[in-house]
């Protein structure tokens, strides 16, 4: 297609509502033939981004706008969903513009958001209380109640191995029946993000079953919703708040609302397909859809997901989440909370000068120190460290585990610390496998996609520790393009999400493990995964003194 990439811009908003829009517009005006485009919707943790792509699956413009994020208590995080909307709106009349796109060329719609996410709606979709989001803990008392539950959606969690986290639907719905109940009663609707959006675009009250599967213990092969451990949590009676349409990703919900098309200036009755969490869309814009594969979505954190024919759980890893993603098939789930963010946390606390001379030279601060760090050997001079600087949430769901250094010497430089953090990283990828292959599952190919895939070094490194291929693809945004696969099938313009993916997805480059390296670095694999099971409890221990004297400092 020849698409040339435009810098990042700020621009001014639609005049009818205040937000700062930043925008990613691709020069593909050259090409544009009258569509049919398709656009996807991704309300992240931080921004509402919209992009618009053709049949093809290549990007023509996209938008995105911020909006923020309150804590007001200690563990608490909430959201407004009148900002989601304001947002949504912003960001459509941006990408519409700037694109050239006109509004009958859209012929699909879908969207994603974060899950966990827990809003409170009256009979006409309005919220009733800010949105309990994701990261948010306060119900952990609740998830507390359900540790020993004998119901089979324990399955779901390490086949019971793995404690219940707070952060999941059935909790923070019993909070808010026990410490809000004049909301909770009022509330005609209690449902997570994704949903929300359905019935703002549509009018209609779904819920999706990747939210439903991923998050809140729905699961087709045992009847459905486990009312067991729901009771068990202290929220019952939530089900007469659900939406009792459960809906596969990219089924046809109905046509854009004529309220949702005049406030986004879009077609009535333009085809919106259900959509459903976020990194989930990141493995369908990765075509990760048929077992053997798995995404590897790096960032902040590192998330991989997978499919399975069968209904494979175990210890230490999340699902398998009965039609979460493909109908007729179960996804599994592993994932690192520290990643990126740790690397980052080594640069701007460790690197000043590293930091000013790539200010100076136009060059990126991680690359010269990939440099520096070429030459240090495989095991970083016995420097072994792991990566749980917030904790851990597979192989252990540990909220209270921390970064451990082992092996540090007088030997070691700057440089050594920062190759052993990336080597941390790919050793909890690989500790995670593990975990997989022991219950069967193994994965043949990754499928990776954001910050770490911009290292080559890095990115050969996950390869070579784990021994396993990793493929790259044309589009960085996969999540934005798997809403856009969805509404492609959702409206009918390709048979399937199979086949829409097959056709939008497209591969670039393949990695593969180099075999000797993936020998050297098995040693230190094996002593990652013996070192924090050593000191957990005295982490434990350090924690909770922390805590204590940090509350008594209050």
């Amino acid at each position: 297609m020849g698409l040339v990439r435009r810098g990042r811009v700020n621009c001014q908003t639609h005049t009818n509502f205040s937000a700062e829009v930043s925008l990613s517009v691709f020069n593909n005006t050259n090409s544009l033939t009258g569509g049919p485009y398709v656009m996807g919707i991704d309300f992240g943790t931080e921004s509402c981004r919209v992009g618009i792509f053709d049949l093809t699956g290549a990007p023509v413009a996209f938008a995105a706008t911020a909006y923020k994020t309150t804590h007001p208590a200690p563990g608490w995080a909430e959201q407004s969903p009148t900002d989601w909307w304001n947002a949504l709106r912003a960001s459509v009349h941006s990408v519409m513009q700037r694109s050239g796109v006109q509004p009958h060329e859209i012929k699909g719609i879908s969207y994603d958001a974060t899950t966990m996410t827990v809003v409170a709606l009256d009979h006409g979709g309005e919220a009733l209380r800010p949105a309990i989001m994701w990261m948010d803990v306060r119900a952990t008392e609740q998830a507390a109640r359900v540790a020993d539950t004998k119901s089979p959606a324990r399955r779901y969690t390490g086949n019971g191995t793995l404690p219940p986290t707070a952060e999941w639907f059935p909790f923070k719905a019993a909070w808010l029946r026990e410490n809000e109940r004049e909301t909770y009663d009022k509330a005609y609707r209690l449902v997570d993000a994704p949903d929300w959006l359905t019935f703002k675009l549509t009018g209609e009250w779904t819920q999706n079953i990747n939210t439903a599967a991923h998050r809140m213990y729905y699961d087709r092969d045992n009847g459905g919703w486990p009312a067991d451990l729901y009771e068990e949590a202290g929220a019952g009676d939530v089900f007469d708040k659900l939406p009792t349409v459960v809906n596969d990703l990219g089924v046809l919900v109905g046509g854009l609302s004529k309220s949702a098309a005049e406030a986004l200036d879009l077609i009535p009755g333009t085809p919106v397909a259900q959509g459903g969490g976020d990194a989930w869309h990141g493995q369908i814009g990765l075509n990760v859809l048929r077992p053997g594969k798995m995404s590897l979505v790096t960032g902040s954190s590192h998330v991989m997901s997978g499919q399975s024919p069968d209904p494979v759980s175990g210890p230490g890893f999340f699902g398998g989440y009965t039609d979460g993603v493909v109908p007729g098939q179960y996804t599994v789930e592993i994932s690192l909370v520290s990643s990126g963010s740790v690397l980052k946390w080594f640069k701007d606390n460790f690197c000043p000068d590293i930091n000013l001379a790539a200010e100076q030279t136009g060059l990126n601060a991680y690359d010269i120190l990939n440099q520096r760090s070429a030459d240090i050997p495989i095991g970083c001079d016995g420097l072994v460290i792991n990566e749980f600087f917030q904790g851990n949430r597979t192989p252990y769901s540990d909220s209270k585990a921390r970064g451990v250094f082992t092996g540090l010497s007088l030997a070691h430089s700057r440089e050594h610390m920062y190759r052993a953090i990336q080597e941390a990283v790919c050793y909890g990828v690989e500790a995670n496998l593990r975990k997989l292959r022991e219950a069967g599952f193994e994965v043949q190919e990754f499928v990776a996609c954001g910050g770490a895939t911009k290292s080559r070094m890095w990115t050969q490194m996950h390869s070579d520790v784990t021994g396993v291929p990793i493929t790259l693809t044309e589009v960085g945004d996969a999540v934005t393009l798997g809403s856009c696969i969805l509404a492609a099938a959702g409206a009918g313009l390709y048979g399937s999400v199979q086949e829409a993916a097959d056709a939008m997805v497209h591969e670039r480059e393949r990695i593969e493990p180099d075999a000797e390296r993936h020998e050297q670095y098995k040693f230190y694999a094996d002593q990652y995964c013996k070192q924090f099971p050593l000191v957990q409890g005295l982490i434990h221990e350090t924690v909770d003194h922390v805590a204590a004297e940090h509350a008594a400092a209050e």
